[in-house]
């Protein structure tokens, strides 16, 4: 056992007996008062040491809000999937078409598809940044509602996300009329109900999960925020994928 779950196991011992639960009965005041006493020498030593429990009840709140949502999250009717569709691990990343960092992390997925041939990516919108990203996501997804495959869908995502200057409505239609989309049901669809549930959706989502900025992605049980590079990814995948972070 961790230094970290030793000290965790008589914080939760003595929160359990301040409560006056049935466990509460079997130490006396006075442990009850020892209990406490070390507890409290031990931080006042080691402040380090509430971070770091600090970071582990993060850690377990975000696996049980994985667990909570896995449905929706790694199986939604309403998202994009790229990659393997029967892959034995999957990547979800929740991104913005004008995040600067995201637009560095489109390598990093497209690279991870090519090395990964049993990987599984699930696209999140994410538009936090600005009005033009939510127009730049309404059409995204009135996009992918015609393409179930996510071919021309990440033929427009790559165009978008990868180009230059801030993403719009006006960009994007660009983009989904460069792509073959039909433009006539993009413009009717981007405003319509299935629209705004896709994207209610991915907010909630990411509410739930504690997600504030894009990219922001989660790989087996585990969250990864921020554009941290193919390596850094690739060890969440193998970790899922084998338990190692080499396969």
């Amino acid at each position: 056992m961790s230094l970290i779950r030793l000290i965790a196991a008589p914080v939760i011992a003595a929160s359990i007996a301040m409560t006056g639960s049935a466990l509460a009965q079997s130490f006396t005041p006075q442990q009850r008062t020892e209990i406490e006493a070390i507890i409290r020498d031990y931080f006042i030593k080691n402040p380090e040491m509430i971070e770091e429990l600090q970071t582990l009840a993060q850690s377990e709140k975000l696996k049980r809000a994985i667990v909570d949502n896995k449905q929706t999250l790694f199986n939604s009717p309403r998202q994009v999937t790229l990659g393997n569709p029967n892959g034995d691990v999957t990547l979800v990343e929740f991104f913005d078409y004008n995040c600067g960092f995201c637009k560095r992390a489109l390598d990093d997925m497209m690279t991870l598809i090519k090395d990964n041939p049993n990987l599984r990516v699930v696209l999140k919108e994410m538009p936090v940044l600005s009005q033009g990203s939510m127009e730049a996501a309404q059409v995204a997804v009135a996009v992918a509602l015609q393409d179930k495959s996510g071919k021309r869908y990440l033929d427009f995502h790559q165009k978008l996300l990868g180009g230059r200057g801030q993403a719009d409505k006006a960009r994007a239609l660009a983009v989904a009329k460069e792509i073959g989309a039909d433009m006539a049901k993009v413009e009717k669809d981007m405003n319509g109900a299935e629209v705004k549930a896709a994207l209610q959706e991915s907010f909630s989502l990411a509410e739930a999960l504690g997600f504030q900025g894009t990219p922001s992605y989660v790989v087996g049980n585990e969250a990864v925020v921020g554009a941290v590079g193919v390596k850094e990814l690739q060890t969440k995948i193998n970790n899922a994928r084998c338990g190692k972070p080499t396969c």
